[in-house]
């Protein structure tokens, strides 16, 4: 009914009207609705008819809404509204009211609209009286209509709930569909509580609406006098359907709440599996009481509830193992690197609507290498589950293992190969190792599958290199092709080498190709920061999404702070190993291409073998090969054999068909020129190639 609001106006002398007895005889209550002071005032009859004690009203009409529904209110409220509008005398309506015990009857109103001399009107007198017999034939038919409206109305918003449910991953989503204005709140729910049992206490983890939090309450004991845990201890639902119930039935919890005008409750335990896992309790201002049915869809509604949130603490708690797993599999910390600034970062998948595989095979990792060398890495194994995770970490361990030992980048890829291989696991790897020597910014790339590196200039241009690659780890050990060829980059100051896996590249129904070039675009415009880069990267890759797993590591070279007399490299060879001696020759190829000395490659690739093999071959201990660039005058590259003997070389003539002697000739003919030197119990043969200067 409308609220007219309150007025400083005095009430006529003969307010309230007093009825006529025969009102009474015929078993009609009357009403004054005074509508400048908004007071409305009915008879014991009317009460009667409204079914309240008149403790429970209070004048207002606005407290008629406990028993007048929703939309007849709103019904009625347009009725005497339109009235009052068009200057009409009386008005006239049925409607249907909710007694105390939820149950539906037919009402009829009738009323007389008083205005003053100007028109305006200040009251209404009318009466109200039970149809129930009036209109039993049709009451019955309506009423039933009605009822089946109302079963169809709250039975869809449990099929909407329930689907929303369906789609909630964690507890949190659980609560929002919950809240969601096309949740239970269609239920006339005037707030929510939810709590969770954890370690025999239950844990608040909704409450609403925004203000109604009661101290206290965040965490309580299940034998506090509480109507949560009352559900929780007994397994029962607990329908409170007064406040004089709610106030006597919990006086501890009562006091807190009563701005909220709370009229009913339903509290209703979460059960799974005969376990209570939490409690609900859904609290209403604007009815008493709940018939049968609507205690049943409740009770069902509470069954699907419980369901979706086991179904969410088991998914949060895979995430978490699944999560905890993937960060103990990856490097703990990255070490710091004399020369260059490090940056790695992980996004795990997120795919919808499964469980535990918010985890994959991808990883990265950083190697301190001898000589001030270092190893990244990059990898990713098959599969987003906890056995590709189990692959992840054992590989990462023996390829670290692998490199820590010397071995050259082709070797360690061969190697871990076949690891992967007698491992007996259907899962392949793809992988990336770069080894940089930041000295002299020799880059040397190895790839098993995977994607392309990229590297950013100091300018801010950024191209991808096409590095030479095998097959995966584990099937090239398979198909017996483990030759991996080995690119070689320079790595200037200030140049950026981004190493990554395919999920920051890939997206449905998009090319590498064109994947790469974007993420080339990303890069050349990101900046020059290493970690702010990687986290814009992440960034961008977070809100895409995807259903696969992102690594990625950085590696920027520093600026020179001072000037340097050139490059250095060094290789130990040790005798009787073959794979020492081919990465000593890869070293200085790499190195003389890199140093751009190539119109000289093949006289330093010849004397360096002849100086190294000479080592070998006379003395009984290992050669340390290094590689040095000299500046101040003529730009020279200089190769230096250390080995443990003290013995000379000399010079000896070669026989005509003689296979020996011709070794220090040869280093006569083509160096520029070459000496020994002693170190310590042992000596250094050196020579130095003269070289033109770097365009």
């Amino acid at each position: 009914m409308v609220d007219r609001g309150a007025s400083a106006l005095s009430l006529p002398d003969d307010w309230p009207a007093h009825p006529d007895p025969i009102l009474a005889l015929n078993r009609m209550g009357s009403f004054d609705w005074d509508l400048d002071s908004g007071l409305f005032h009915m008879d014991a009859r009317a009460h009667e008819i409204f079914d309240l004690r008149p403790d429970e009203y209070d004048g207002d009409p606005a407290s008629l809404a406990i028993r007048v529904p929703p939309n007849e209110g709103i019904r009625l409220d347009e009725l005497v509204s339109q009235a009052i509008k068009d200057g009409s005398e009386n008005y006239g309506a049925y409607f249907r009211m909710r007694l105390r015990d939820g149950t539906l009857r037919w009402t009829h109103t009738q009323g007389y609209i008083r205005r003053d001399d100007t028109g305006r009107p200040r009251r209404i007198v009318g009466i109200v009286r039970d149809a129930t017999d009036e209109l039993s034939d049709l009451a019955v038919r309506d009423e039933a209509a009605a009822l089946d409206d109302a079963r169809r109305e709250q039975t869809n918003v449990v099929q909407l709930t329930t689907a929303a449910l369906a789609h909630a991953r964690t507890v949190q989503d659980v609560i929002d569909v919950l809240k969601d204005t096309q949740g239970l709140t269609h239920l006339g729910a005037t707030s929510l509580v939810m709590g969770l049992v954890e370690a025999g206490r239950i844990r608040l983890v909704a409450e609403g609406p925004e203000g109604s939090f009661v101290p206290g309450t965040l965490v309580t004991r299940i034998d506090e006098p509480y109507p949560m845990s009352e559900v929780v201890r007994t397994l029962t639902p607990r329908f409170i359907e007064s406040a004089d119930e709610f106030a006597a039935g919990y006086p501890v919890l009562w006091p807190h709440i009563t701005d909220l005008r709370i009229t009913s409750a339903a509290y209703l335990p979460l059960i799974v599996q005969a376990r209570p896992i939490g409690a609900m309790g859904l609290l209403y201002s604007n009815r008493e009481g709940f018939t049968q049915e609507e205690r049943n869809i409740l009770v069902a509604l509470g069954s699907s509830i419980a369901q979706s949130l086991q179904r969410a603490m088991f998914y949060e708690q895979e995430k978490d193992i699944a999560q905890g797993l993937q960060q103990a599999m990856l490097p703990r910390t990255i070490p710091s690197v004399p020369g260059a600034d490090v940056a790695v970062r992980y996004r795990a998948a997120t795919i919808g609507g499964t469980l535990g595989r918010d985890i994959g095979g991808d990883w990265y990792d950083l190697i301190p290498l001898p000589g001030g060398r270092v190893g990244a890495v990059i990898g990713d194994v098959q599969g987003h589950d906890t056995h590709a995770a189990a692959v992840m970490g054992q590989l990462r361990i023996v390829l670290r293992a692998y490199a820590a030992e010397g071995h050259t980048p082709a070797t360690v890829m061969a190697r871990a190969s076949v690891f992967l291989h007698e491992l007996d696991t259907d899962r392949f790897a793809t992988c990336l190792y770069a080894e940089a020597d930041l000295s002299t910014g020799v880059v040397q790339l190895v790839r098993a599958g995977h994607i392309d590196p990229l590297l950013r200039a100091a300018d801010g241009s950024c191209r991808r290199v096409h590095v030479p690659g095998g097959l995966p780890l584990g099937l090239s050990a398979e198909f017996g092709s483990l030759e991996y060829p080995v690119g070689t980059i320079e790595l200037d100051p200030g140049h950026t080498l981004l190493l990554c896996t395919d999920g920051l590249v890939e997206q449905p129904g998009t090319d590498l190709d064109d994947g790469m070039r974007g993420l080339a675009a990303l890069v050349a415009a990101g900046p020059d920061d290493v970690r702010k880069l990687a986290d814009q990267l992440i960034d961008v890759a977070e809100e895409r999404g995807g259903d696969d797993d992102v690594a990625l590591l950085l590696l920027r070279r520093r600026g020179l702070d001072t000037p340097q007399t050139g490059g250095r490299l060094q290789q130990h060879v040790a005798p009787g190993d073959p794979e020492a001696l081919t990465a000593a020759r890869h070293m200085i190829r790499a190195a003389v291409r890199a140093w751009g000395a190539r119109d000289r490659a093949d006289e330093i690739e010849l004397v360096a073998d002849e100086l190294i093999t000479n080592a070998l071959m006379h003395t009984e201990g290992a050669a340390i090969v290094t590689l040095r660039v000299l500046t101040g005058g003529d730009r020279r590259l200089r190769v230096e054999v250390e080995d443990s003997s003290s013995a000379l070389p000399r010079r000896r003539e070669a026989g005509e068909n003689g296979v020996s002697g011709r070794g220090l000739l040869l280093v006569d003919l083509l160096a520029d020129v070459w000496g020994v030197e002693a170190r310590g119990g042992g000596k250094c043969v050196w020579c130095e190639f003269v070289v033109r200067e770097r365009d």
